[in-house]
């Protein structure tokens, strides 16, 4: 038997399988889905239907009280309006349907997202089973998914872009138009980019960008022509600088500045002093899959707002250490052998917080980012040392 047709049985199984425990549980999951961020997703998509304000506390809280939603303080969308036509089609059916479509969508994005890293990083066949295994047990992957995030979404547009961008640029820079929801998360990736099209003149991937997040702006703005002023009323009474936010800088800022808001974007600014001499040193012999990887593990190190959902962005940068470590032609030494351990437990501690269903806003997942920076140079020290992968793809850091 081929081994196509052995993964296409498998697929068929695993899609049986799903649809079986939906059906069999679909009480408790329709009871659920109040209790997902997609819930979020489905209100704005809803009052955009209708041609209300996406960002209205009222109407959010209202429609998710009417789906189960027990708590006073609803979840409420904070991405710009150019990210508003993700949540269009959610706002075309129920709740629960909605979250269907959203899982659909997110697990769609996981496996596109793994096959094409696994096209770009996976040099040995050998290395597959590797792969695989570190791919789809990477603690955010669980995370995101047990959330209902938006994680998957930005994930796919960051590996579109490392896919596509030599080869097709201006659907590369089309792709960014997702990862933009989120802007602040991958702030030295959004700087180091714009200074790469000015600088190398990039206007194929310029135009696919402005393109895309053009298009999807307007699409906002024909169902709600105020978003952007309905946008700046949200932030200015969100109250975000009261909140705790469970990463480097809000622990930092918990602990020696908790009444300074602006001191938790001290790691931020110190990290764009370092993304300016990054830039510069290796501007014209610039890779986005290896210098890109870089800036994109700093700048989830030094956010000042993001969550362990929001990590699953880094999952190329994973692999590629992966595959840095796993396929170098250096024996597992000693140091090596343990330094597998203390990830590999850390990365499984991660996974069995995130299955007891510890609220992600705890402080406990805030050094998570510190754990895949760590994982991330580690492994480009040990490609580096082997000379296994290649040189544009372990150029030097320091």
């Amino acid at each position: 038997m081929s081994k196509k047709l052995i993964r296409l049985l498998v697929g068929v199984a695993l899609t049986v399988a799903v649809a079986y425990a939906l059906a069999t549980h679909m009480d408790k999951v329709r009871a659920n889905v109040s209790q997902r961020d997609s819930i979020q997703y489905w209100a704005a998509g809803k009052l955009l239907v209708r041609r209300d304000n996406p960002y209205d506390v009222k109407s959010t809280v209202e429609l998710e009280w009417e789906q189960g939603y027990a708590q006073s303080r609803p979840v409420l969308v904070r991405t710009p309006p150019w990210s508003l036509f993700l949540f269009l089609p959610l706002g075309l059916v129920n709740a629960f349907w909605g979250w269907v479509l959203w899982m659909a969508a997110s697990a769609a994005s996981l496996i596109l997202a793994m096959r094409l890293s696994r096209n770009m990083f996976q040099k040995s066949d050998e290395l597959r089973s590797v792969f695989l295994f570190v791919g789809y047990l990477f603690a955010p992957v669980l995370a995101c998914l047990e959330a209902a995030q938006i994680g998957f979404v930005l994930l796919i547009g960051i590996v579109l872009f490392l896919y596509f961008e030599k080869e097709r640029p201006f659907l590369a820079g089309a792709a960014l138009a997702l990862p933009f929801a989120k802007p602040h998360l991958l702030f030295f990736f959004w700087l180091a980019f714009f200074l790469w099209i000015v600088l190398r003149k990039k206007f194929a991937i310029t135009g696919g960008f402005v393109t895309a997040v053009a298009a999807v702006t307007i699409l906002a703005l024909i169902f709600d022509p105020g978003a952007f002023q309905h946008y700046r009323e949200m932030l200015r009474t969100a109250a975000i600088e009261g909140e705790f936010i469970p990463t480097v800088s809000g622990v930092l800022r918990l602990i020696f500045f908790r009444p300074y808001f602006r001191a938790q974007f001290i790691p931020l600014l110190l990290g764009f002093i370092w993304c300016m001499w990054f830039c510069i040193k290796n501007m014209w012999n610039w890779s986005w899959r290896d210098h890109g990887l870089t800036v994109m593990v700093i700048s989830i190190l030094t956010t000042p707002y993001g969550w362990l959902t929001d990590d699953v962005v880094l999952l190329p940068a994973v692999l590629f250490a992966a595959m840095c470590v796993f396929g170098s032609k250096q024996k597992f030494r000693l140091p090596t052998r343990i330094a597998l351990v203390v990830f590999g437990f850390l990365n499984w501690l991660m996974l069995m917080l995130v299955a007891a269903k510890i609220p992600l806003q705890s402080g406990i997942y805030f050094w998570s980012s510190l754990l895949w920076c760590a994982w991330y140079f580690y492994g480009r020290h040990r490609g580096s040392a082997s000379h296994k992968v290649q040189p544009t793809q372990l150029s030097a850091v320091s």
